[in-house]
């Protein structure tokens, strides 16, 4: 692949924490890793959520969760700003609602980061050569997971996502509303 000028991995300007935390967007390799990084952020948010959900008896929410966040992370990694949105919204939301606590709120300032990189990343485009997105690759099963089925499930499940993620929404408003009324 180097005779090709192909390298499999894609050369970040920041560090991985600055990445994570406060991204900055220069090159179109920055606009793919922080997509990427996104999808693997919402997709970790969603397995711990269905585990501590699985773990508390709530099996088939834990599973609609893990679904939503998953698919959100799906929107993320092909550049969805309502997808970073609502895996943000949500996840704050539910840590507002039943308090906050250190890794709530580390994961909370991730999705947030996430928010923000894929707003920027929506605005980034340069009209130089340099600015064509860098190949997926399909090598091994994690180029799968984060470069080829974001870009086979978006266009497919992108409608269904919308309206799954806003009956969600409107859910989470009425039950923030019972709990609001319970407290006064």
């Amino acid at each position: 692949m180097q005779t090709l000028g192909l390298s499999d991995s894609t050369p970040r300007t920041d560090g991985r924490l600055k990445s994570l935390f406060w991204p900055s967007i220069k090159t179109s390799s920055d606009v793919d890793y922080l997509g990427s990084q996104g999808l693997w952020v919402c997709s970790a948010i969603g397995v711990l959520s269905f585990v501590v959900l699985a773990f508390t008896g709530r099996l088939i929410l834990g599973f609609f969760i893990l679904l939503l966040y998953y698919l959100s992370g799906v929107g993320v990694r092909e550049g969805s700003r309502y997808a970073a949105g609502w895996a943000f919204a949500t996840y704050f939301g539910d840590m507002v609602i039943t308090g906050p606590h250190i890794v709530k709120i580390l994961l909370s300032a991730l999705l947030l980061s996430n928010f923000r990189a894929i707003w920027i990343a929506s605005r980034w485009k340069p009209d130089s050569p340099e600015s064509a997105p860098p190949p997926r690759w399909s090598e091994t099963w994690t180029d799968k997971f984060a470069d080829i089925w974001p870009t086979w499930l978006w266009p497919r499940l992108r409608i269904p996502y919308y309206v799954l993620s806003a009956a969600y929404l409107g859910l989470f408003a009425i039950g923030l509303v019972v709990i609001i009324r319970r407290h006064l």
